[in-house]
């Protein structure tokens, strides 16, 4: 994440443009399969410190009712009171704790996850930061692509159904990756 030279301290305000960014996941299905999935409608903010990355913070919220498999009673099933509880648990959200260089341009960011109204800590794996630009209308935009992984128990999505053959329908683990475009203020 380099950007032009700035005076010392320099904080800039980016806000996430929802019409070019996504977070996707993939869960195992019947332990054989993944089952893949989106959301759309993003927002959030960076406060890039352009002096010292670590400084920096961002917040993010995803509505979890803009989920979409590929399936529309799958979805349906998934912003139910079985898993998300979209009624009552509308937005998904992440909260930066802590942003630190990994070398090579990536970055870890540490921050709370919250999820069906559960709070955990967890680490974003940022690579392909890309420079500041300028974009055809004068806007400046930098973009980021990040991946993590979370046991969706912890975040009391427990639902699930034995298998006659052994295993369970939905697997614990799901990756999240998040494609990011942000917008200067």
């Amino acid at each position: 994440m380099a950007t032009a030279v700035s005076a010392p301290g320099t904080v800039t305000t980016w806000n996430i443009d929802p019409a070019h960014s996504g977070a996707e996941f993939k869960v195992k299905h019947m332990m054989i399969s993944n089952v893949k999935g989106k959301f759309s409608g993003l927002s959030g903010v960076l406060k890039l410190d352009e002096t010292n990355y670590a400084r920096s913070t961002v917040e993010a919220s995803i509505p979890v009712s803009t989920v979409n498999t590929g399936d529309e009673k799958r979805d349906g099933h998934l912003v139910s009171a079985d898993f998300f509880d979209a009624e009552k648990f509308p937005a998904m959200t992440f909260k930066s704790t802590r942003i630190e260089s990994v070398g090579g341009g990536d970055y870890e960011v540490t921050g709370d996850l919250t999820i069906h109204g559960v709070t955990k800590p967890v680490v974003l794996k940022l690579e392909d930061v890309s420079e500041p630009s300028k974009d055809p209308w004068g806007n400046h935009r930098i973009g980021l692509s990040g991946t993590t992984r979370i046991n969706r128990k912890d975040f009391e999505l427990g639902w699930n159904a034995a298998l006659e053959t052994g295993g369970v329908l939905v697997g614990e683990e799901v990756t999240i990756t998040l494609d990011v475009e942000f917008i200067k203020t």
